[in-house]
């Protein structure tokens, strides 16, 4: 009885009308859209989908039955047994610890796209659309050359000059990344830049760095949170098409991509060789997908509440 008057004096804290300090509107705000997320099933199976990825990659070493780079010839392209769960591959090599190990490089991937991706975006499309004239001029035709070329194309560009490998794989994804976050960027910031609340900082004396920094970015960042989750899904597919066509990850890196290019081999006669990392890399980008639907519906400023 106690644990529920407490729960229920907390809900009522984070559910008032009228907050008494900015922290706890803020923390009204996150739980209400917890709840609002919580409230949409397929999101939640999202999110546990990205939760369990995140875990796998944390407890790999644990997780994996056995070594992801050793082989065994004597056990080549065996099916799924209670030795191998999810076979063995041309070297013997067992795919199960494979994938689980394999997580660690798509989230490696994923991550630092995001960290340079989501502030170069911003970054170019909040300072183009304030400062207008001819510095949204130049860096918007700077944006529309990057999204004049299909993204793999451009990928596959950077990565051939670059030379193989997940590093240069990883700058390749960024570089032609971004310009989608620079345009979206670009349209927040024209909508508020004549805002009141812009005036008025204005008036006080903030310069146009301090206004971007402090008043415009804030506003731009949960449309770009939700397109950072919902890109995630064609992050991983891009970096699994440079791993296919050995541009990637290099052996004997467990990278899915390059899992299933030489698995494709053995396709028609040992299925699971190809199949089992293209079903992680399937329910991974699922994951991120359904996340971000969610949380777009949670973010979304114009939505009905």
């Amino acid at each position: 009885m106690a644990a529920e008057l407490e729960n229920a004096g907390w809900r009522r804290w984070l559910l008032t009308d009228t907050p008494a300090s900015p922290f706890q509107a803020q923390a009204g705000r996150a739980y209400q859209g917890w709840r609002q997320l919580a409230a949409n099933p397929l999101a939640m199976l999202g999110l546990a989908i990205v939760v369990t990825l995140l875990l796998v990659a944390a407890f790999a070493p644990w997780l994996a039955t056995n070594s992801p780079t050793a082989q065994s010839l004597t056990d080549r392209l065996q099916p799924p047994s209670a030795t191998h769960w999810l076979g063995t591959d041309e070297l013997g090599r067992d795919i199960y610890s494979r994938i689980v190990h394999g997580s660690r490089l798509t989230l490696y991937v994923v991550g630092l796209v995001v960290i340079i991706v989501g502030p170069v975006g911003l970054a170019v499309g909040t300072i183009a659309g304030y400062l207008g004239g001819w510095v949204d001029t130049v860096l918007m035709r700077i944006t529309d050359i990057f999204l004049a070329f299909p993204r793999l194309i451009l990928a596959l560009a950077f990565v051939a000059a670059l030379g193989p490998g997940i590093e240069n794989a990883i700058i390749a994804i960024a570089f032609t990344a971004w310009p989608p976050y620079a345009r979206m960027a670009r349209a927040e910031t024209l909508t508020i830049r004549q805002a009141d609340y812009i005036a008025a900082a204005r008036i006080q004396g903030a310069g146009p760095l301090r206004i971007i920094g402090r008043h415009v970015v804030p506003m731009c960042l949960s449309s770009v949170i939700v397109r950072l989750t919902l890109d995630m899904a064609g992050i991983i597919l891009t970096a699994a098409g440079l791993g296919f066509l050995g541009l990637g990850a290099q052996p004997p890196l467990p990278e899915w991509g390059a899992m299933i290019s030489t698995g494709r081999h053995y396709l028609l006669d040992q299925w699971w060789v190809a199949t089992m990392p293209g079903l992680a890399i399937f329910i991974v980008s699922l994951g991120f997908n359904l996340l971000g639907d969610g949380l777009r519906d949670v973010l979304d400023p114009r939505a009905d509440r």
